[in-house]
Formats: C-alpha cells, structure tokens, sequence
C-alpha cells in the first residue's frame, strides 16, 4: 500500500486536542473557561502585588537618599552661616552684630517665603468641577443651587449631550 503526500504530512504533524471538536457541553465550557479567567485575575493581581513591592522599595530607597541630601545640605547651611558671620567679624564687624545680620537675613528670606506660599494658597479656588459633578450625580435637589447659582439637574442622569453642554474648561473655571 502507497501512502500519499497528504497522509504523510497528518503522520509528522504532532497531535492538538484544541484543534478537534470535542463534545463537550456548553456548561462544561463556561466553567472551563470561567477558571481560566479567574486564573488569569489571580496571575495579573500576583503580578500587580510584586511589581508594587518592588517599586515600593525603589520608592522608599529614593525617599531616604533625598532626606539624607536635605539634612546634609541643611548642615551645610548652617556652616555657611557661620561662614558668613565670621567673615563679617574678620571685615570688623562685632561678633554679636554679624551673628545678628546673619539672622535677620535668614528670618526676611522666611517671611517672604511665608508670604509667597500663602499666596499660593490663597490663589487656590478648591474643587468646584468636581463638587458640582457629585451633586448631579448624588441627586440635589431641583431648589438646591451650586456655589456659581446654577440650579443642580436632578431628572435622572444626564445624556451625553447634557454632559457636553455643561462642559468648562479649566482656564473658565479659574
């Protein structure tokens, strides 16, 4: 008996159960398949755990290093200071003075720090996007009104349309 190419070819291909229908029934498929998901979940959640504690640990390695420069740069001020003071002193200034001079500046480059940054929070104007969005969506009242004197929509949730049209950008909401 010849074989013929064909069969030849079926004899080196290696045997794939996937590829033949099975008779298997559809419940035997969903928990199948169901397994194969909540595997895949508990894999992606093993993978998310791990790449967290080792970026957690990159993280904090970072953190030290920084304080470690801060308190090294803060001790390198207060060298400088002294610096500062005694070569006031060397210039004929008293001791006493320059240390003073040295303080004074110090403390006027605080205050204006102070001021700056209590500026910046002063220029702050909260989150009024975002309140107003969960009052829509947590359903105030017809008569309630939002901080700007818009009356709060409370017919259900809004259309795609309805979203759009409220829409501001972040430059007219400053």
């Amino acid at each position: 008996m010849t074989s013929s190419p064909a069969n030849d070819r079926r004899s080196c291909m290696p045997h794939n159960p996937a590829a033949e229908p099975q008779d298997e029934s559809l419940g035997e498929l969903v928990a199948r398949a169901s397994d194969h998901i909540s595997t895949l979940v508990r894999s992606e959640i093993e993978l998310a755990k791990a790449e967290f504690t080792f970026n957690a640990k990159r993280a904090g390695t970072a953190v030290g290093m920084f304080a470690a420069a801060a308190f090294i740069l803060h001790l390198c001020l207060i060298l400088a200071s002294f610096a500062i003071a005694f070569g006031l002193v060397a210039l004929g200034v008293w001791p006493w003075a320059a240390f003073a001079i040295v303080t004074l500046f110090y403390a006027l480059v605080a205050g204006l720090l102070a001021l700056f940054g209590t500026r910046k929070l002063k220029g702050l104007s909260g989150m009024k996007r975002t309140a107003r969005s969960i009052r829509n969506l947590t359903g105030a009242g017809p008569g309630d009104e939002l901080e700007d004197g818009e009356a709060a929509v409370t017919s259900g949730p809004p259309s795609a349309g309805e979203i759009g049209k409220r829409r501001e950008t972040i430059s007219d909401a400053s």
